[in-house]
């Protein structure tokens, strides 16, 4: 599949509010394509990078705020488990365990969703350049390849730590005796579900496209992602990720 079908498919399987902050791959392809070649003029060169630049600091602005936003709720998180730990058993204590089931799978999913977000804005720009110094001879892509390397965006380290904490607090509030179906009333199991389906099929989704963007292929070279750390995984993800069943994404 080529890239620019897999980044349009991977923005419709995104939250409806991440569409638009994603590359504007189509735009900046039809700039390259408009390119004299083999001799792009200042003008056409300038053009190209203003848009791309523009790129960047939108994946920046946005990756901050999430990244902000996930800090606090986790926190938030941690203080309400510590609290439902805490409680005395009753109706109530049980109904908000239930609720902070369903929040602790969706936030594990929206994280998982902004690593792949990193992962294919990177992929799109690393590619877009290469198309550009393709039709232009030039060599763009090796300096501002190495801009972007030191741009929040790439910068995942700290997203990748809240993704293990909230595996650990998935073990707290999934204990074996609460996983199971029967010590659930249906009630509680029908909540649990939608949660899921909500933002676990998209979850799976990143999930396999960051195993094809970064697993090994014959396409690999300088400015290729390194090979993807795996996630700790709870039983329910183990059970519906499996591996891509063809390699990577062709070099067009």
């Amino acid at each position: 599949m080529k890239f620019g079908k897999r980044l349009k498919k991977q923005i419709e399987e995104s939250l409806p509010e991440w569409r638009s902050q994603f590359l504007n791959y189509k735009e900046l392809k039809r700039r390259v394509n408009a390119v004299s070649s083999p001799a792009p003029t200042p003008a056409a060169e300038a053009d190209f990078l203003t848009l791309l630049n523009a790129e960047v600091d939108k994946f920046n602005a946005f990756f901050l705020e999430q990244e902000e936003e996930f800090v606090i709720r986790q926190r938030e998180l941690q203080e309400r488990i510590q609290r439902a730990a805490e409680a005395k058993p009753s109706p109530a204590a049980e109904a908000e365990m239930a609720r902070i089931q369903r929040e602790v799978v969706d936030f594990h999913g929206e994280m998982v969703l902004l690593l792949n977000y990193s992962s294919i804005n990177y992929t799109g720009l690393a590619k877009i350049l290469k198309k550009f110094d393709k039709r232009t001879g030039g060599v763009l892509r090796l300096p501002v390849i190495a801009g972007v390397l030191q741009q929040p965006f790439f910068t995942t380290d700290l997203i990748s730590e809240l993704v293990r904490d909230c595996e650990a607090m998935m073990e707290a509030v999934f204990p074996p005796s609460a996983v199971s179906a029967a010590s659930r009333d249906l009630e509680e199991r029908q909540a649990l579900a939608a949660a899921e389906q909500s933002i676990f099929r998209n979850t799976v989704a990143a999930l396999l496209t960051m195993q094809e963007v970064r697993s090994g292929s014959s396409t690999v070279g300088h400015f290729s992602l390194p090979p993807m750390t795996p996630l700790p995984e709870s039983d329910w993800l183990a059970q519906s990720v499996q591996p891509p069943p063809s390699p990577l994404i062709p070099t067009q």
